[in-house]
């Protein structure tokens, strides 16, 4: 089954602050095993940062390509988003139906 992936459009006014550090992915907690991305096989992260626009502030967490971190990323920097697209996702674990959307970034970058 195809997932969809909807483009974020951001507002010029639009700023990122990041809430942690990149942290890999687990993709399987029981093995350690690590995600990675389908088409390129890099190793993916998961970072808070939180998204403040038009006087609210939003907590999201992002997947990020390791490709895609810049050195000296820490929580409270301001960051840019490059390429952030959304996923909605839904599934049934125990009879009981999760969803939500996950986000995906193909860089952040330092705002200097």
């Amino acid at each position: 089954m195809a997932m969809t992936r909807i483009r974020v459009g951001l507002l010029p006014s639009t700023m990122f602050i990041a809430g942690t550090a990149p942290v890999p992915k687990v993709k399987d907690p029981e093995t350690g095993v690590l995600a990675t991305d389908r088409d390129t096989g890099e190793t993916l992260h998961t970072l808070t940062v939180f998204l403040m626009e038009e006087g609210r502030a939003e907590q999201m967490k992002l997947t990020v390509p390791e490709s895609g971190l810049p050195e000296g990323l820490q929580p409270g920097v301001p960051v840019r988003v490059v390429e952030l697209f959304a996923t909605p996702w839904a599934r049934i674990f125990n009879g009981q139906l999760s969803d939500g959307v996950a986000y995906r970034a193909a860089a952040v970058e330092l705002v200097k």
